[in-house]
């Protein structure tokens, strides 16, 4: 079945627009709570939140819809999308929510939810909630009775609860004592406990945005706009910087230099010391189609697999449990530890990296660039007109751009899962070829979106 209200990650969209709205909210909440209430026990559902100001409307109207369902709301404000996973299990919760748009500007928000297990839900669950929440399936008997309305509540140690779980997944006798670290959050979720798990690990902290106001989560900062980060780094002579996203979950950083280091570094990294030290479960490393073909090569030479999803991080998770792995990521930096985390977490991927800075005296341009990528070029081009993508002109511009790479390379356009945009991505050996076959495709692209169906 197709899905028509979740994405790739939750529900997102224009703040206090459909189906970003306050209805929406209150009906999503309460189709998860009939979905998720499990025999006669006092139910629970943890809510988190980033920084935009919408989340204002969002918070309240999902805590009204569980509360009416007979569910206790545990409101931990703004905190990271990974605390928000964590605190569910640890409070035996049978639901987390997390609102946030994650990478997307203020004016968006989104909904994504956590099964008590603290993994994001699968598809099938995501379609039974939709059904309720469009109103095909009815609530009817389904609300609490007066006696059995949920309380709500606030819990002050949350940030605290996962600072210690993040500290606790540190290797164990090490410090961050001598390393100078630049650190962006975005003005998002992790504004305050990302500073201080790094401060109190024994790092001298630099940190950048980190006073949010509603309006300016990722507003040129974080982990989509990498470069004040990175020009911080060489101003205050810091070993290494990292950029967080709106809420969290993904990181990019950066080494002594400045340069970038991307998820596809970070999975090399972990990945292949982890197999060599025995640590690899399942001889792989889960990717997506979005992953560079340097990566693949890299691990291919130390006798580590990559296998290949679609995008998005929860793809990632489940192909991680099929085949038993505990790493897996993407380029975007959503790294995927799963003896540490349930789902991804930037800052616990970037400890892995300064564990092995400290552990080894050597800076990170050395330590972090284990491959040189192939040549790869991303554009996306916003539209939201449907069907784009089976035109005969672009059906054709693509099987063209795929025999210009022929095997040396690849190529890949998708609608996002988040956004109303296309990407289109080529990779292969000569750069020359990847520029022709991406620009064709978007040529052919704006072609079709000016003149409509064929």
């Amino acid at each position: 079945m197709t899905r028509r209200l979740f994405g790739t990650d939750g529900i997102r969209g224009k703040a206090n627009q459909p189906p970003m709205t306050a209805e929406t909210a209150l009906r999503v909440a309460m189709a998860a709570a009939g979905r998720f209430r499990r025999g006669e026990h006092r139910h629970r559902v943890v809510i988190g939140k980033d920084t935009r100001l919408s989340g204002y409307m969002l918070e309240p109207a999902m805590t009204a819809g569980f509360v009416a369902m007979g569910m206790d709301v545990v409101l931990v404000g703004p905190m990271p999308t990974p605390a928000v996973a964590m605190l569910t299990r640890s409070l035996r919760a049978d639901l987390g929510v997390v609102i946030s748009a994650s990478h997307n500007a203020y004016e968006d928000n989104g909904i994504k939810l956590f099964g008590p297990d603290g993994y994001k839900l699968s598809d099938a669950v995501e379609i039974e909630i939709e059904a309720q929440v469009l109103g095909e399936v009815p609530f009817g008997a389904a609300l609490a009775g007066p006696r059995g309305l949920g309380r709500a509540r606030r819990l002050d140690d949350a940030g605290g609860r996962y600072i210690e779980a993040v500290k606790a997944g540190f290797p164990k006798g090490r410090r961050l004592d001598g390393l100078k670290v630049v650190v962006d959050c975005a003005n998002g979720a992790a504004y305050r406990v990302a500073p201080t798990v790094l401060y109190e690990l024994g790092a001298e902290v630099v940190p950048l945005a980190v006073a949010p106001d509603g309006f300016n989560i990722n507003a040129g900062c974080g982990a989509t706009h990498p470069g004040a980060m990175c020009e911080a780094v060489v101003a205050h002579g810091a070993q290494l910087g990292l950029a967080l996203d709106g809420d969290a979950d993904r990181v990019i950083l950066a080494d002594e230099t400045g340069a970038v280091i991307d998820g596809d570094q970070l999975l090399a990294l972990i990945g292949s010391e982890w197999a060599r030290s025995g640590r690899l479960a399942g001889g792989a490393v889960v990717a997506t189609v979005m992953s560079n073909l340097g990566l693949e090569r890299f691990l291919a030479g130390r006798g580590v697999g990559l296998v290949r999803t679609a995008v998005g991080d929860r793809y990632v998770v489940e192909e991680m449990h099929r085949r038993g792995c505990n790493v897996g990521g993407e380029p975007s930096g959503h790294i995927v530890l799963g003896d540490l985390a349930t789902t991804g977490d930037g800052l616990v991927a970037a400890l892995q990296l300064m564990a092995w800075l400290v552990e080894r005296q050597m800076p990170a341009s050395r330590v972090a660039r284990l491959f040189d990528p192939v040549p790869q070029r991303l554009q996306s081009i916003r539209t939201g007109a449907p069907n784009l993508l089976a035109d005969p002109g672009v059906v054709a511009a693509i099987r063209d751009g795929e025999r210009r790479l022929d095997r040396g390379g690849r190529m890949l356009v998708r609608r996002s899962g988040t956004e109303p945009v296309i990407r289109v991505m080529a990779e292969g050996d000569d750069p020359v070829l990847v520029d022709a076959a991406v620009e064709g495709v978007i040529a052919a692209i704006r072609t079709a979106d000016r003149t409509g169906p064929a």
